[in-house]
């Protein structure tokens, strides 16, 4: 806050404008400078006086977005996937007036990404976050509230009534290609691979289990992730294990209760030492210094303590190569677990077992047994 010597009047610039606040060292000043510029942080540094353009409606989006989606400290996924999106809108309408942005020129924008190849899913998933910025900027005052409704006129994409590609939808793994990538896992990998299988748990999940997370107390053990795809909604996420994930566990768990159970340190570990148990030749001195130079080298700073998802998928991807069977994903083996039991349980159970909030999300990951209408029409039609 500022005094023109002029005058004796208080104002603050905010964004190059002047904003004026009455008589300066007045206690109505300090609440006109305070209410001003809480309103100039709300609307992500724009003023409502201002013409506000589309590039504008982006910038303060993304600010708000690098505070808002964030877990555990870090950035999500979801910031990488709102810059893909804000690109093509940026790119055809960056420049111009926000308030004048309708749903011709958000069909405009649809059309480029339909022309840039994208799949249906992902040209649907990146309109609806456009739709989502204006929101917000309607949210702040930023534009028109005339804006974002008329933009809720465009519908998504459907299914064959577009020039959309589609995707491929996800298919439960075979147990004969898991049985065949696993044997060229490490131990470590190999038993995160079966414990999908058996519980239907995510990667996510999985590559950060614990022993502090784990109650051992009952016959069914249960598994609480100390983060989770939707620990943001206030969900609680309780995996139960049965007696095959058990005897999996059993092999890997550790007197540290804060350590990882599957450790990519364990994994270089155990590669090591069954080079040095097929050697042919004697290790001579030179080759124990050597070794000794390589654990405690940057190489050897660079092991993580823990898997993440990334790692993970390319090691059983890697796996597959080697095997010579078809490539697939950690994600498939949730799927896979979800079919078993939809088909045994009933599709209930695969939601409890998924921790999913709707049957409509189990249905994407339970394959519907057809084996069973099949049964049915012998003893019925």
């Amino acid at each position: 806050m500022f005094e023109r010597q002029a005058t004796g009047q208080a104002f603050v610039k905010l964004d190059g404008r002047h904003v004026s606040l009455g008589k300066f060292g007045t206690e109505e000043a300090e609440q006109n400078y305070r209410r001003t510029v809480a309103e100039w942080k709300a609307r992500g540094c724009w003023g409502p006086k201002q013409q506000v353009l589309v590039k504008h409606v982006i910038a303060s989006y993304w600010k708000h977005a690098e505070v808002y989606y964030r877990k555990n400290g870090n950035p999500t996924s979801e910031l990488s996937v709102l810059r893909l999106a804000m690109r093509y809108l940026n790119e055809l309408y960056g420049p111009e007036a926000a308030a004048e942005f309708g749903p011709l020129k958000l069909k405009a924008c649809r059309e480029e990404m339909i022309d840039a190849g994208l799949r249906r899913s992902t040209i649907n998933g990146y309109v609806s976050r456009i739709k989502q910025s204006f929101r917000w900027a309607t949210e702040n005052e930023l534009i028109p509230g005339g804006v974002h409704q008329a933009l809720q006129a465009v519908a998504g994409l459907k299914r064959g009534r577009s020039r959309a590609k589609e995707s491929k939808p996800v298919p439960p793994v075979d147990l004969s290609d898991v049985e065949s990538a696993v044997e060229e896992l490490p131990r470590q990998v190999a038993a995160m691979v079966w414990l999908q299988w058996w519980t239907g748990m995510r990667p996510q999940e999985v590559v950060q289990m614990r022993m502090c997370d784990l109650d051992r107390g009952g016959r069914v053990w249960l598994y609480r992730p100390r983060t989770h795809k939707c620990e943001h909604l206030d969900v609680d996420r309780v995996i139960a294990i049965g007696p095959k994930g058990q005897e999996i566990l059993q092999l890997c768990l550790k007197l540290d209760p804060e350590a990882s159970l599957f450790s990519p340190k364990d994994a270089e570990r155990d590669r090591r030492a069954e080079q040095r148990s097929c050697r042919k030749t004697k290790l001579w001195r030179s080759h124990s210094n050597k070794a000794r130079r390589l654990r405690r080298g940057p190489k050897a700073q660079n092991i993580r303590d823990c898997y993440d998802t990334a790692s993970y998928r390319r090691a059983v991807a890697r796996a597959c190569g080697k095997a010579g069977v078809a490539r697939w994903s950690p994600n498939q083996l949730r799927h896979s677990a979800a079919t078993r039991i939809r088909k045994e349980f009933g599709i209930e159970s695969a939601q409890a077992v998924l921790g999913h909030r709707n049957l409509e999300t189990t249905q994407v990951y339970a394959e519907v047994n057809q084996q069973r209408a099949v049964e049915a029409m012998e003893r019925f039609g």
